[in-house]
């Protein structure tokens, strides 16, 4: 596959942004590379998306009913220790109280063994977004990143999550303080980046709750909408627009410089094309997601999972290290 850097990226974008020339993209975490090519070129042998409505799943048929993939399916997870999860979650607290930040996403890398290939997994998951590039990764993400329809322009942040059969566990998230101040962080952050390359920019939607079913059991989440209105003319600098707000700031923190250097100290893995965006542009509309709930396929075969939550001066390094653990499933229903 040919990937571009930023600046090719940028420019191919605002060329067929002008052309109303419909695509799919994809952009890793640094954004030094990303995929991006034009929905009647992509090869269904290498790289599979489903981007709500839109696929091209109907050009590579399944070779076995998910069904059958399913009642077969095998999953273990191996977890660093919590002492090795500390070290990094040290990092990240010992900067949010000098100040550096005030909102830290920290992720890690968890081995998994499963006897589901990822494109077992791309068929058998159920998400919103879903992308698979052969032999390298599949994600299934419920998290929207930006959305553009007309001259309008929406986000939905992604913060807060908890088990759903826990008693009253939508009262237990909505109330939880820790939880309450993330999500307020990272949407007033979301609304000053579409703030750089929109007006009229306004919370039109606050944590509200959806409901998510895994392999491992129901959970919430609760997110927020944002919206703006882009300037005429947008579309001829599609590219130079999109790339503003990158990376995510659902998956970085407060403020956003900052928080991806400490990331960069904190981390023991590379991110890679994990918590890096996604989408579709139909030729006037743009829909994208964050690529969360990800599985990576390493050189040697072997997979990991790839997750991680925001921490706070409030965060506790057991709770963390738990929800790091709860969000690595498959959502399958």
């Amino acid at each position: 596959m040919i990937y571009k850097d930023r600046n090719n990226a940028i420019e191919q974008m605002n060329e067929w942004g002008s052309k109303q020339q419909p695509f799919i993209f994809f952009v890793d975490y640094k954004q030094q590379q990303t995929y991006i090519e034009k929905t009647e070129n992509i090869n269904s042998n290498e790289v599979l998306y489903q981007f709500n409505e839109v696929t091209n799943e109907n050009d590579a048929p399944r070779v076995q009913d998910t069904s059958d993939i399913i009642s077969g399916m095998q999953w273990q997870t191996f977890p660093e220790d919590l002492d090795r999860y500390k070290q990094s979650f040290d990092i990240v607290k010992k900067n949010i109280s000098k100040g550096n930040s005030f909102l830290i996403n920290l992720t890690c890398s968890t081995p998994i063994k499963t006897n589901l290939s990822l494109k077992d997994i791309y068929y058998i998951s159920k998400a919103k977004y879903k992308l698979w590039v052969k032999d390298m990764f599949v994600v299934f993400s419920p998290e929207i990143f930006v959305r553009i329809k007309g001259n309008k322009i929406s986000s939905y942040p992604m913060k807060g999550t908890i088990n759903a059969t826990l008693p009253n566990a939508e009262q237990l998230l909505m109330d939880d303080i820790k939880e309450s101040a993330e999500h307020a962080t990272i949407t007033d952050l979301i609304r000053n980046d579409l703030s750089m390359i929109s007006e009229h920019v306004q919370v039109t939607r606050y944590r509200y709750i959806d409901r998510l079913e895994t392999n491992r059991g129901p959970i919430l989440q609760t997110s927020s909408e944002i919206g703006g209105t882009l300037p005429e003319g947008f579309n001829r600098h599609l590219g130079s627009l999109f790339f503003q707000l990158l990376p995510a700031g659902s998956i970085t923190g407060a403020p956003k410089i900052k928080t991806t250097q400490i990331i960069e100290e904190a981390e023991l893995h590379d991110r890679h094309f994990y918590s890096g965006v996604m989408g579709y542009f139909d030729g006037h509309n743009l829909d994208s997601a964050v690529m969360i709930r990800f599985v990576e396929q390493l050189a040697d075969g072997n997979m990991v999972y790839k997750s991680g939550g925001g921490i706070t001066f409030q965060s506790n390094v057991a709770d963390e290290y738990n929800e790091m653990k709860q969000k690595i499933y498959v959502p399958i229903y």
